[in-house]
């Protein structure tokens, strides 16, 4: 099936992904990426039930660890969606502009492919975002044997989210509607902020608990 990333193997996900066609790129990188943060996290809820120790906090755990596991379904489903969304845009491009009726009709149909273009990155951003507030949880409650791996989930994730940010950013640079442009850059700016400096947090502490 066309854009079935998410049935193919690492190996041939990667290969796809160093050619020369359109899709996958950044957005898809991105998405995966963050599908690998938020299952790391889940697997620290994995190596934390059934212990004893934490006892108290499994119910708390399990709740954790199926957000973690919705989280990836959906950023997997993202990998697909964001090359769904570039291919009109790719057509868009294309569109002759000879005259002032197709340069009008080109504008129009550019407008809206490169909003739709923008959206799914956004989509991509915000699981990660509540992918790192997870990572921040696990770290926190999970096993402490796995709180290395809490700590990669953060990072990881923050990767993905500076990652899809760019194909935000690419795309409202395009953009004739400044207010909405802004207003998407805006969105992204603040997770990027917000989010990213948590998970930049979150890594600071995980590797200063595992040198002392």
């Amino acid at each position: 099936m066309e854009n079935d990333f998410k049935n193919k193997t690492c190996a041939e996900f990667v290969d796809v992904l160093a050619g020369s066609g359109p899709v996958p790129g950044g957005g898809g990188a991105s998405a995966l990426a963050g599908a690998v943060g938020t299952a790391l996290s889940h697997m620290v809820g994995s190596l934390t039930l059934g212990k004893k120790k934490y006892q108290e906090v499994e119910p708390e755990i399990r709740s954790a660890m199926k957000e973690a596991e919705d989280l990836q379904d959906n950023l997997l489903d993202l990998i697909r969606r964001d090359a769904e969304v570039f291919s009109p845009l790719a057509e868009a491009y294309r569109l002759p502009k000879d005259t002032e009726e197709q340069a009008a009709y080109k504008a129009d149909v550019m407008e809206k492919c490169l909003l739709d273009a923008c959206m799914v990155p956004l989509d991509i951003m915000e699981c990660c975002c509540r992918g790192i507030e997870l990572a921040q949880f696990f770290a926190e409650n999970g096993s402490r044997m796995a709180v290395s791996d809490a700590g990669a989930s953060a990072a990881i994730l923050k990767g993905a989210l500076e990652a899809a940010s760019m194909n935000v950013y690419i795309n409202t640079k395009s953009m004739k509607d400044r207010e909405k442009a802004e207003e998407l850059e805006e969105r992204c700016d603040r997770m990027r902020r917000d989010y990213g400096g948590q998970a930049f947090s979150i890594v600071q502490d995980v590797i200063s608990a595992l040198r002392s």
